[in-house]
């Protein structure tokens, strides 16, 4: 089905190897995805989407029983299954639960027993007013602020059923609370890139992997896995950057894959393979920057038109100001690659039409403003940014970051009520009394009435006694969880909607069970980027058990604060589904398009496409600013690139000087305070979302002994007597976990991989400190911040060790129902 009779081009179609090990390549250990070629064909059944893609639901007496892919999807998503099995996984959460202790003793009842069970089922009409209730009661003894907005996390797409928005609406019409700013995600880029190239940028389109294929000589991947990670979208995945990375093999584009661990995309091109050490990326690119200078490769001309501040940084590079020059010795005795290599990567680097492809890991640990300021630095020198094929990409990897975004019209979605027009995420609303950087949390509440410095400014931090959290699972995300644990004990409320007994409805006080995806009716767009079709997203099955959607039970409690009418504003969820289509096909009237009647979008069986032009497909990030700088001019200050702030200088920030600076980390591989001996790369997973689709069948395909992978390479293995499988016991001062063993040398000597999203399961959940059973890495990360300036979180920063587990192992328990 397509607007104004035009339809979306051909794409190539790919399999990928199926199985645990990459026999072809012959590299033992590393999980590539099991991926089937494009459908071929209609599927059949009820259209809709995911974040893993677009669909059909087959329904057999009432019961979903096959998601098949779209047959316009290029590369469909192994992961499918899991998402048929989120409804009806024996984690459901079937009725609204109240923690009993909290139900018979009042809000702020044993706070050490949250995580270990014993609910009572109550009815909605019950679970609404208790909610309404207690948010009341916070609110007047507290005040407004004492209400925390969470709903933090990756919740279901969709433009009227997003939960983060729903919560934030009613509490807006009802009152006010404490919001957040930021994500985990990109904490650190997103407040040092609007200071350097005049926008957050990493949730920006990149030039297009067409023009790379076209154009680019060479392609690094530093720290950027595209095959991994653009499995999925915020919205509905398109999966482009498969159909990228085919372009880039079919042109035999020369590869780098710069990572602890070689990587799918790696292996797919066969990339030459280099592997410093974790978080000691920023000394690795000031040694190739001291080279290009030494040598002469560095385009004067360009840092002359498109930048300021490189005459305030070249001191520090050159060790005038501090006495020591970055020179490739320097660096290659911090970051594990030889001197020669970083003078090689240099002359190549300048020699070649090179694109930089950063990944977002490279920014979240310490010091993680530093990455995305060295690499535009970096790029600068270079002076190809803004040229086909050339310059720097920040979301390659992310969303399908680089398919080409096609002509289409805006989806808009539901609001929050706070009438602040928001464009983008909802991460980026700005209501609430008052809000804090989203991974200061656990600071928050360990620290209320006290005072934080974030991106020049300075926060009192609120005191918040309920926190409601809807579409996330903080248990998860959050890093240091036992240090999480200590500050959750401040809550008199927790209370959770989600699909599943996570580990954060494990820990709530009140638990109301929400639809998923797959149980209502919405509309989206298809790609983050390409925006290649608007989807209706057909309910597939009526509500398990007692499950209502986000939006009904917001109505609810709106209604039972007096606001439920201006909560719905008298619609139906079909009204405003339909009133988002009716206001795009305005304005793709506007642009020349026809978009057809509603009711003929709602019942076709293909999603509705959008026109793609050959001038979309070879479009080039920063041309038109390297074409005129005046006229289109950054964002920045200067409105130019910042290799030197002079705003940031005023801060006066230790922990985050004016230019890109190499500073050493709390811990890290060789460093010379650092008490545990591996650094953990935690990576995001191969067949889960972050956390969601853990507690489904899926699972069964990759965990080792019931627990959740820990990749090592062979020699660590050997020099602790360990051997494939074994369940072992990760460990550092913050935490322990147990973990299967995989041994594998796609992974560098020195580094274990243990990706996040693994739910926690403490053996004890009164003891902090416990052993997690299942596997979630976040009982070993550090909580601290990346720096005053974006007070980001450190997800990539720890260290630990790991050794064999002795005695009865512990059973998992997380992925079944509670007491």
């Amino acid at each position: 089905m397509t607007a104004n009779s035009m339809t979306t081009p051909t794409l190539s179609k790919r399999s990928f190897l199926k199985g645990s090990i990459a026999a072809g390549l012959g590299l033992a250990g590393l999980p590539l995805l099991g991926r089937g070629a494009a459908a071929e064909g209609a599927s059949g059944g009820i259209l809709s989407g995911c974040h893993w893609g677009v669909f059909h639901g087959i329904v057999e007496d009432g019961r979903a029983v096959e998601f098949k892919p779209w047959a316009g999807d290029p590369a469909p998503s192994p992961q499918l299954p899991g998402v048929l099995d989120s409804l009806y996984s024996e984690s459901r959460i079937r009725y609204p639960m109240v923690r009993r202790a909290w139900l018979e003793q009042g809000p702020g009842a044993d706070p050490d027993g949250r995580g270990s069970g014993d609910f009572v089922r109550v009815s909605w009409e019950q679970a609404i007013e208790l909610v309404a209730n207690e948010i009341t009661r916070v609110r007047d003894t507290y005040g407004h602020p004492a209400v925390f907005a969470g709903s933090y996390g990756w919740k279901s797409p969709g433009n009227l059923h997003n939960c983060q928005t729903l919560l934030r609406r009613m509490l807006n019409l009802t009152g006010s609370y404490t919001n957040s700013t930021g994500d985990y995600s990109t904490g650190a880029a997103q407040v040092i890139l609007p200071y350097v190239s005049g926008s957050i940028e990493v949730y920006e389109q990149c030039t297009t992997w067409d023009n790379l294929a076209a154009n680019c000589e060479l392609m690094v991947f530093w720290g950027a896995n595209p095959l991994n990670n653009s499995e999925i979208c915020w919205s509905v995945a398109d999966h482009g950057s498969f159909r990228g990375v085919d372009l880039l093999k079919e042109a035999g584009t020369e590869s780098i894959c710069i990572d602890p661990i070689r990587t799918e995309t790696a292996q797919a091109l066969d990339s030459e393979w280099i592997a410093p050490a974790p978080q000691t990326d920023v000394a690795m690119m000031l040694g190739i920057m001291h080279a290009l200078y030494d040598e002469g490769l560095h385009d004067q001309a360009f840092l002359d038109r498109y930048t300021v501040g490189f005459d305030k940084f070249l001191p520090y590079l050159l060790g005038d100001s501090d006495g020591t020059p970055k020179t490739p010795e320097w660096a290659a005795e911090i970051c594990g690659v030889p001197a020669d290599k970083l003078r090689d990567l240099a002359r190549r680097f300048s020699s070649k039409r090179t694109m930089l492809a950063l990944g977002y890991s490279t920014q979240r640990q310490h010091h993680g403003e530093q990455i995305h300021w060295a690499l535009i630095t970096l790029a600068s020198m270079l002076g190809q940014i803004g040229l086909p094929g050339g310059g720097y990409g920040l979301s390659y990897h992310y969303a399908s970051g680089g398919a080409p975004t096609h002509t289409s019209p805006i989806l808009k979605a539901i609001d929050d009520a706070s009438g602040v027009v928001v464009e983008g995420a909802a991460w980026l609303a700005k209501s609430g009394a008052v809000s804090i950087p989203v991974s200061r949390l656990v600071e928050t509440l360990l620290n209320p009435g006290k005072t934080m410095q974030f991106n020049g400014h300075e926060i009192e931090l609120p005191e918040i006694k309920l926190a409601y959290w809807v579409g996330g699972n903080p248990f998860s995300h959050h890093q240091d969880r036992n240090e999480m644990l200590r500050a959750w004990r401040q809550l008199d409320t927790f209370i959770v909607h989600d699909i599943q007994w996570t580990a954060s409805a494990r820990h709530a006080d009140i638990v109301l069970p929400a639809t998923t995806s797959y149980e209502r009716n919405d509309i989206a767009q298809v790609g983050d980027y390409a925006l290649s079709h608007i989807l209706p997203m057909k309910k597939i099955v009526d509500p398990v058990f007692e499950a209502r959607s986000d939006y009904d039970i917001f109505a609810d409690i709106a209604a039972s604060l007096g606001k439920g009418h201006e909560f719905t504003q008298g619609l139906s969820e079909m009204d405003w589904i339909r009133g988002f289509y009716e206001g795009a096909r305005i304005e793709a009237r506007g642009k020349g398009m026809e978009m057809p009647v509603f009711e003929s979008f709602w019942d076709s069986d293909e999603p509705l496409a959008f026109p793609l032009s050959d001038v979309q497909k070879d479009w080039v990030r920063h041309a038109d600013f390297r074409a005129d700088p005046l006229l289109n001019a950054l964002g920045t200050a200067s409105g130019k690139f910042e290799l030197y702030s002079n705003a940031i200088e005023k801060y006066g920030y230790d922990d985050c000087p004016p230019h890109a600076t190499w500073m050493e980390p709390i811990e890290r591989l060789g460093g010379a305070t650092t008490t545990y001996p591996l650094a953990i790369a935690a990576n995001h997973p191969d067949m889960r979302l972050h956390s969601q689709l853990c507690g489904t069948k899926i699972r069964e395909g990759y965990e080792v002994k019931g627990r959740e992978p820990c990749w090592m390479n062979p020699a660590d293995a050997a020099a602790r007597g360990l051997s494939e499988g074994d369940v072992v016991r990760v460990f550092n001062d913050r935490g322990q976990i147990l973990a299967g063993l995989v041994i594998t040398d796609v992974i560098r000597p020195g580094v274990i991989r243990v990706s996040e999203g693994g739910w926690f399961d403490p053996v004890d959940p009164r003891q902090i400190g416990s052993l997690c059973a299942y596997g979630d890495v976040n009982n070993l990360t550090t909580g601290i911040a990346t720096s005053r300036l974006a007070q980001g979180n450190c997800g990539q920063t720890a260290m630990a060790d790991v050794e064999r587990f002795e005695g009865p192992l512990p059973p998992v328990t997380v992925f079944s129902q509670p007491a």
